[in-house]
């Protein structure tokens, strides 16, 4: 099918094969019905997509038509990429489920990349349910990716009929500074309800490396990007969308140094988050800091998402409410590395501590 990164510097690419989650869907008998729309390149141009809750809101991004598509009824389950919030972020504004796997869980061979240190395959899906069946068909090891671990496939088995209520970690300060005031009541609810439901609830204080870990992503993300983006760039630059030749021209003119620093604090960072997801059983954050916002012409902020992104952890968010205008909520759960399987079980404890969702939106 054609693959174009939703760009006209790819406007004929058609591909000889298909990439590896598409070859595995495929494999275990999924139907494929056809390609979504993303931003240009995964990045800020945005799509033509609009947001099946309200029109009048961004739907997120990058994986824009994915999440709308899952959310409308479309289809059962779609794939999307993220590099900072790209998977996470149009699942939350549009009622869905949105998981990331641990850093080299999936391969991502096949998918037109924007930062090799970042990209993941993610997927929106309707339930905790089906999140964890594409999780046992798409994980494992593939020689065309050499990021991905060398583990086997996370679960051979179905997630448990009984799952236990979990220690669920709380992360306040930046996630409640960052947030608006019905975000964070939301999230407070939201902790409380599960506490009550028979959750071990725990307050837990962010690494001090978690102040700088955003920007630094993004200084690492330039970098790469301009690496990955440059040729083509230099044969087609007035192809490109207006924030992707932004975004490269930034990165040719970062230096080595700061590049280096940025990477420097990534690995502390990196350390930091494994100490503190192995606190809990899961640690719960808002997945965004606002509701879908009114603008068509933006995305979202990535900034709940992009640290999850950047020290590779195992990141699901689900559907937790709608907002005084009728918007999608969200929380985001996140665990230690390569543990999706206690991730996963938390989930399906916290959906059914949810339950009854959101329902569908009103198309």
């Amino acid at each position: 099918m054609p693959t174009t990164a939703c760009s006209r510097v790819y406007a004929d690419l058609v591909p000889d094969h298909d990439a590896t989650s598409v070859a595995r869907l495929r494999h275990a008998g999924a139907i494929i019905l056809g390609k979504t729309v993303t931003t240009e390149f995964a990045y800020r141009d945005p799509s033509p997509t609009l947001n099946p809750w309200n029109r009048a809101h961004t739907p997120g991004g990058s994986s824009s038509g994915s999440a709308a598509a899952v959310a409308a009824r479309m289809c059962a389950a779609a794939l999307g990429s993220q590099t900072r919030g790209s998977v996470l972020r149009p699942a939350s504004y549009t009622g869905t489920v949105g998981l990331k796997p641990t850093f080299g869980r999936v391969s991502r061979f096949g998918v037109i990349p924007l930062s090799w240190s970042f990209d993941h395959v993610g997927w929106m899906t309707r339930s905790v349910a089906d999140a964890d069946l594409l999780l046992r068909v798409l994980a494992g090891p593939d020689p065309g990716d050499p990021v991905t671990s060398q583990t086997p496939s996370p679960h051979s088995g179905e997630l448990p009929v009984d799952p236990r209520s979990p220690r669920i970690g709380v992360l306040g300060e930046y996630f409640h500074d960052n947030a608006d005031t019905e975000v964070r009541a939301h999230t407070e609810d939201i902790a409380e309800r599960l506490a009550r439901a028979g959750a071990q609830v725990e307050r837990l204080e962010l690494p001090a490396s978690f102040a700088s870990a955003f920007d630094d992503q993004l200084i690492i993300l330039t970098v790469e990007a301009a690496s990955v983006h440059q040729p083509m760039l230099e044969k087609k630059a007035e192809l490109f969308g207006p924030h992707i030749r932004e975004l490269i021209e930034n990165g040719l003119r970062i230096d080595a140094v700061r590049y280096s620093r940025a990477l420097e604090n990534r690995l502390q960072f990196i350390a930091d988050t494994r100490s503190l997801a192995s606190r809990a059983d899961v640690l719960l954050t808002p997945s965004t800091p606002t509701p879908a916002p009114r603008d068509l012409s933006v995305t979202g902020s990535a900034m709940f998402q992009g640290p999850w992104t950047s020290c590779g952890l195992p990141t699901i968010t689900l559907p937790s409410g709608l907002s005084a205008t009728g918007l999608p909520l969200g929380i985001q759960l996140v665990a230690g590395p390569l543990a999706e399987p206690r991730l996963m079980e938390a989930a399906l404890w916290c959906e059914r501590q949810l339950a009854p969702g959101l329902g569908s939106p009103p198309l």
